[in-house]
């Protein structure tokens, strides 16, 4: 194939230049990993999505300039997002196939997309790594967590919008990192950090919601969460804990579309 289309989708947000941006590639079928890889480069946003066609719905998987991840929810409901608009598709839920987060559903519904994601619930951890507290300014969360990215809590939403982390040293945990609280005016509050990566605080995370949403459906004894994430984009998640699955509700917006050439 010499070109194949692009589309860049605001995710959990209901106006341009809110939430997550996400770059989104439709394919016939696979290219070959490297290329995959330089065409996420290219955009220099902080996922891109591909995904092919199959019999029961789309194969999709998600690159960062660094390499190919495990989930993103972003770029899921950028992707659900662009087959439900723009590629003429006649269903109201569209059925994805990874290679390493088993499979996953999204529905539309009255403007709305909902994800079902796996559920992730934490594990506590008892040492702060050193590089932890550094690397948000000598914040001391009052609980810290691990599962994919490690997650410390704090006592309230200031905490979380005053912390000025230092990239460089969070960079040395190996791992993202998320920052919760309670909420003001939601259930909580979020933000996620990705150091070395094209977008290192990221505007709308997904797929920690898989780990959020267990955590504080636990400690407020209930399944229906309303959360935002405090980044200068800013995102609105509503969000259900269904037995193991992680229901994750969101709009979406396109700002671009257009052709990618290959050599």
């Amino acid at each position: 194939m010499n070109s194949i289309p692009v589309y860049l989708v605001d995710a959990f947000t209901d106006r341009i230049f809110g939430g997550n941006p996400a770059a989104v590639c439709p394919l016939p079928a696979w290219l070959p990993d490297e290329i995959l890889q330089v065409i996420t480069i290219e955009h220099n946003q902080s996922e891109t999505a591909f995904f092919v066609p199959t019999p029961d719905g789309f194969e999709i998987r998600w690159f960062t300039i660094l390499d190919e991840i495990n989930l993103c929810g972003h770029a899921t409901l950028a992707s659900a997002h662009v087959i439900f608009n723009h590629l003429s598709y006649p269903k109201n839920e569209v059925h994805f196939t990874t290679r390493f987060s088993g499979d996953l559903t999204v529905k539309k519904e009255d403007g709305w997309l909902t994800l079902d994601f796996p559920s992730w619930p934490p594990q506590a951890i008892n040492k702060i790594p050193d590089a932890a507290i550094a690397g948000l300014g000598g914040a001391r969360p009052q609980q810290s967590y691990l599962k994919r990215d490690y997650m410390f809590v704090f006592p309230n939403q200031d905490d979380i919008i005053n912390i000025k982390p230092d990239f460089k040293i969070l960079g040395q945990l190996g791992r993202s990192t998320c920052i919760t609280a309670p909420g003001k005016d939601c259930d909580f509050v979020s933000r996620s950090f990705w150091p070395g990566d094209a977008v290192e605080e990221d505007p709308a995370t997904g797929s920690t919601h898989s780990m959020l949403v267990p955590y504080w459906a636990e400690r407020l004894g209930k399944n229906k969460l309303f959360a935002r994430q405090l980044s200068k984009r800013g995102g609105e998640f509503h969000c259900l804990l269904q037995d193991e699955r992680v229901m994750i509700s969101g709009q979406a917006q396109t700002y671009m579309s257009g052709t990618i050439y290959l050599p």
